[in-house]
């Protein structure tokens, strides 16, 4: 569906259009560690040579360096780490997501935190999570399409900043910052591996079974991962630059299976087939992806004289993985014995490729800085089938199946004007900027082949119809298919300045049209009172928003169940589906939110501690529905029938789930040096969080039911409620001396639960504790060597008893917020030059 400007806002939005701000693409080069406190920021504030400890709002700065002594080259990874109130969880078995993995700030959704580059909007990917995860329903950025290489620092923003930046900037704004080298450069090359044990929890084997008992526990070496990167400054006329980097990946996969107990044959006469005592029992491929990925990115600018410089950076990246579905053992349905003899693992085989270009130009127009800039982003994001087949085609059926994908690009235009003011009644002059923003967004779902969904019309051995479609990923159909587009226009003011010597004081509003659902404004009250240069409080007030995403707008799965016989189709509805619109939806509307924060700035010399409380109330938060069929609300296809609709029920994403987050963050920096000892640089960190869930949905069109069907329940609730750890606390230590440098950090991440379907079977997640060691030798001015662990005591996250894991398969939970992969040891090479 095309949308058009509303004309007035479309005028309005132009009228000042030369007039609008944004960061600055130059900076200073990072400072060292000990002096990250006093390093200028361009996040959270339009004030030039504002510090990290200046601010209204908590900043947080993660360096270059940082970001590479860690064993996982991964930017989310590497945040996650550094910053206690982000979370990256690696989920399993989950299709898509395995390849594309959403982190979460403060508890809150991944696509309620915005991501700039060079404080510019990032575009996001093209897939939204609907399976049983953390983020379930969200369609967020991939910061990993990012590489490390190119990174000068990353400034997270941990307040709401809908008012500065726009939508999805509700929990907080992560901006990664490119690096802007002439001269210079430096190759890294990274190579490690999985060497791990875990136990092994598992049921006992049937009665008769001739494989015996699982072994107590497993020792693996597995995962290989090498990354190869670079990134090189060159000089583009007499002060521009033109700073490229590269990286290639290439990453095996894990494998942390339980040991499944079931029969994988049916029975010769009565007795277990022979192959049983053979049979592999770690049978499911459940772990971290196969991954090859190739990443070339590019940052430039050039001083043209008369206060004018041309910017502009370009990324592209090609990811190749490889994830599984569960087994079909030889004995189950799904299988065709004359294709798979011993049943197979369905491989998921997803294509990633992201671009993105942005150019600009900085100029001066009397005393305003001026800024104009357009950028363009696209995910695409396709998916092909292996080791499978459509049970429906019986023997005849390909193994490899393209399953369709889909496809987000951002447009964006926005010209910005910063200037300062003046004004004998104030202590500093007032900072202005003022501006506005067009946006265009597009959403493409394209169907797979065939083969991939359609029946062939054979019978299971049951006698009861197959179910048609690739195993472990039935291919979009073609009444699946979207192409979506919307348009958004804003515009927005921000002030900031020292109200007295001590009392700092700023205001933005923001006021935006989309075409799809209408309009919003957004405003934020921020403050600082620095009672004496060792002490300052500061806090804010703001309303928010996030506008939904085309991706929630325009996606739609359909798969085929079989009722009495009867085929119906089972559809992740469109909002604006008439079958969705009989069931309940409505077109979707902007996530409200306020956000409160107050906290405390305390230096002692170069040491300080921040302390930041938070509340973030949010209305009307877009959610995935329960999945409305006959085994959760008897009746549906009955009441779908009466209305014309052959379909055996679905679900949609729908409004109306309100959640309040109450949370504290400290952050101790400690930089000292110990004389001949070497000079040390210390962080404390912690993050307590707590999400309350006070207002569900309902729908009005389903009211004939009795009881009333549940359209966001327990599983989902507690997922928003428990499933990110309610406290996570780290600590970080650097040391250097001389041509030695060690890097040391403990992360525990406090308890979460994995929510089972009656509270019976819910899970806790024991609170756990991983640290990372690195060691570094430079053994020239030009040549250094690191050699680490990430989880250095090869800790996992508790596993299911057997009760809750009845297939052997997924012994440890998706909620785990470390992953469930092991010790990772590797080495390091850097060269500079």
């Amino acid at each position: 569906m095309q949308n058009k400007f509303a004309p007035r806002k479309h005028v309005l939005a132009l009228s000042i259009a030369s007039l609008f701000a944004s960061g600055s693409v130059y900076a200073q080069a990072a400072p060292p560690a000990e002096d990250i406190g006093a390093t200028v920021v361009v996040t959270g504030t339009r004030v030039a040579n504002r510090t990290a400890l200046d601010t209204t709002a908590p900043v947080d700065i993660i360096s270059a360096e940082q970001l590479k002594n860690a064993g996982n080259t991964e930017i989310t990874q590497a945040l996650s780490i550094a910053l206690p109130s982000l979370n990256f969880p690696r989920p399993g078995l989950t299709d898509g997501t395995d390849t594309v993995r959403p982190a979460t700030l403060r508890g809150l959704a991944p696509d309620q935190a915005l991501v700039l580059v060079n404080s510019k909007r990032r575009h996001s990917s093209a897939l939204v999570n609907v399976n049983g995860t953390v983020g379930r329903g969200s369609a967020s950025v991939d910061m990993n399409t990012i590489p490390t290489a190119i990174v000068r620092t990353i400034e997270v923003l941990r307040d709401g900043a809908s008012a500065q930046y726009g939508s999805d900037a509700i929990s907080g704004v992560v901006n990664i910052r490119l690096r802007t080298d002439r001269s210079g450069g430096e190759a890294n090359v990274t190579y490690g591996a999985r060497i791990t044990e875990y136990d092994v929890v598992a049921d006992a084997p049937p009665a008769g079974a001739n494989y015996g008992a699982a072994p107590k526990s497993r020792s693996l070496t597995d995962g290989q991962a090498a990354t190869v990167s670079m990134w090189k400054g060159l000089p583009w006329g007499e002060s521009g630059f033109v700073t490229i980097a590269a990286e290639y990946k290439d990453q095996k996969h894990t494998e942390r299976s339980g040991y499944d107990m079931r029969a994988a044959y049916s029975k010769i006469n009565g007795a277990f087939d022979p192959r049983e005592a053979t049979f592999n029992r770690f049978d499911t491929w459940y772990g971290e992806p196969e991954v090859k990925q190739t990443t070339l990115f590019a940052n430039a600018a050039n001083p043209l004289g008369n206060g004018v410089k041309l910017y502009g950076w370009a990324s592209y990246q090609n990811r190749d993985a490889k994830s599984a579905a569960n087994i079909r053992r030889a004995v189950q349905d799904q299988n065709v014995a004359s294709i798979y003899p011993n049943g197979f693992i369905p491989f998921i085989v997803p294509n990633v490729e992201d671009f993105s270009a942005t150019g600009g130009v900085n100029w001066t127009m009397g005393d305003w800085d001026m800024d104009a800039s357009l950028g363009y982003g696209q995910n695409k994001m396709r998916f092909n089938l292996e080791n499978t087949l459509n049970r429906s085609l019986g023997g005849a059926s390909p193994t490899k199946f393209f399953a369709g994908g889909f496809t987000y690009d951002q447009l964006v235009l926005n010209v910005s004007g910063v200037r300062t003011v003046a004004m004998d009644s104030l202590s500093s002059p007032l900072n202005v900027a003022i501006g506005a923003e067009a946006r265009r967004e597009g959403y493409i779902l394209k169907p797979g082949e065939p083969d991939s969904y359609r029946s062939g019309g054979l019978l299971l051995p049951s006698g009861a119809p197959t179910p048609p479609g690739s195993q472990g990923f039935p291919g979009f159909q073609p009444a699946d298919a979207s192409d979506t587009s919307r348009t958004a226009v804003g515009a927005f003011i921000d002030l900031e300045a020292n109200l007295t010597k001590q009392l700092l004081a700023s205001v933005a509003i923001r006021a935006e049209h989309y075409s799809d659902f209408g309009n919003n404004v957004a405003g934020k009250l921020a403050a600082r009172y620095d009672f004496s240069p060792a002490f300052a409080l500061r806090g804010s007030l703001q309303n928010g928003f996030r506008a939904p995403s085309p991706q929630q707008q325009g996606f739609a799965a359909t798969s085929t169940v079989f009722i009495s016989g009867v085929p119906y189709d089972l559809t992740t509805f469109k909002p604006s589906s008439p079958v969705a619109v009989a069931l309940g939806a409505k077109p979707l509307d902007a996530e409200k939110s306020v956000n409160m924060s107050l906290g405390g700035v305390m230096r002692f010399g170069k040491t300080s501690l921040t302390v930041d409380a938070y509340r973030i109330k949010i209305k009307d938060r877009i959610v995935l529905s329960e999945n409305l069929i006959e085994g959760t609300l008897p009746g549906i296809v009955k009441f779908l029938d009466a209305r014309g609709f052959r379909s055996g029920g679905g679900r949609f994403f729908i409004n109306g789930v309100d959640t309040t987050t109450d949370g504290v963050d400290v952050v101790l920096n400690m930089p000292f040096n110990a004389d001949g000892a070497g000079r040390f640089d210390l962080t404390l960190a912690a993050n307590a969080n707590k999400t309350e869930v006070t207002k569900l949905p309902t729908a009005a069109a389903l009211s004939s039911f009795n009881p009333a069907p549940v359209l966001f329940g327990r599983v989902n609730v507690l997922t928003f409620e428990k499933g990110t750890p309610k406290n996570k606390l780290s600590a970080n230590l650097n040391w250097k001396l001389g041509q030695w440098g060690a890097t040391a950090r403990a992360t525990r991440y406090g308890e979460a639960i994995a929510p089972g379907t009656t509270a019976a079977l819910d899970f806790t997640l024991s609170a756990k504790t991983l640290v990372d060691l690195e060691a570094r030798y430079a053994v020239s001015s030009k040549m250094n060597v690191a050699i680490g662990a990430d989880n250095l005591f090869d800790v996992y996250p508790d596993a299911f008893p057997p009760a809750l894991n009845t297939t052997g398969a997924a012994m440890f939970s998706n909620y785990s917020p470390f992953g469930r992969s092991g010790r990772f040891v590797y080495a390091r090479a850097s060269y500079s030059f």
